[in-house]
């Protein structure tokens, strides 16, 4: 029981994070997560104390299917829109290395792959697209049967968050400057020792994280969006 209830808990805690890695940051003990750092309004806002609206550098890259690419996002267009971000993303031998994107967005660029049958592997090609690329790098949903959600659904049991990418958005990461920056002494570490529950018999042990999300360039982080 003991183990179950641990294992539960650590699901519990990767799930929550899972949210907050996509959050905006305006809860109440949550990290400042993707909606804010690579914003689909980069000019404005204040991120590590240096405000968009007055220093351009500090922008990253967004962009509008429907306002900069001129339609809503198709399996016929997902491509070129793809191409309209990480052009503006290249320097050298900086490009964006991961994109993650709700099912929406990754399910229009997989179907858009189909008829060319682009694989890595032979096994690859006898069940689908495992891995999808572009441009040499990994496209990955992180959505899944929830996708991204609220706390406090009125019409859900729990309140716990779903977690993922927002719906029909696709970042374009530089992972070189983003950073998960845990604090040593708070890394999902147990608070001190057992504390006993004042109405059951039954002890309880805290487990505690503190840390941030960050980046060192925001121009060099990019998001897709409708």
């Amino acid at each position: 029981l003991l183990d179950s209830r641990m294992s539960n808990a650590e699901d519990t805690m990767m799930n929550g994070m899972a949210y907050d890695v996509y959050s905006d940051g305006t809860a109440t003990g949550q990290i400042t997560g993707l909606q804010a750092l690579v914003s689909t309004s980069p000019g404005s806002g204040t991120i590590g104390g240096i405000p968009a609206t007055t220093w351009e550098f500090w922008r990253n890259i967004a962009y509008s299917a429907v306002t900069n690419g001129g339609a809503a996002a198709t399996a016929a267009n997902i491509n070129r829109y793809m191409d309209a971000v990480y052009a503006q993303h290249v320097r050298g031998a900086d490009k964006p290395d991961l994109w993650v994107a709700d099912n929406n967005y990754w399910m229009l660029y997989k179907q858009s792959l189909q008829p060319m049958q682009i694989t890595e592997s032979s096994e690859m090609a006898q069940a689908g697209f495992q891995n999808i690329m572009y441009m040499g790098s990994p496209v990955i949903m992180d959505g899944g049967f929830q996708g991204y959600g609220t706390y406090g659904d009125a019409n859900a049991s729990d309140y716990m968050p779903d977690g993922g990418v927002p719906a029909n958005t696709m970042y374009a990461l530089n992972t070189r400057y983003l950073h998960y920056r845990p604090h040593r002494d708070r890394n999902f570490v147990p608070i001190r020792g057992d504390r006993w529950s004042v109405n059951q018999d039954a002890t309880v042990r805290l487990t505690g994280w503190a840390g941030a999300l960050t980046t060192s360039n925001r121009r060099f982080q990019g998001v897709l969006s409708a």
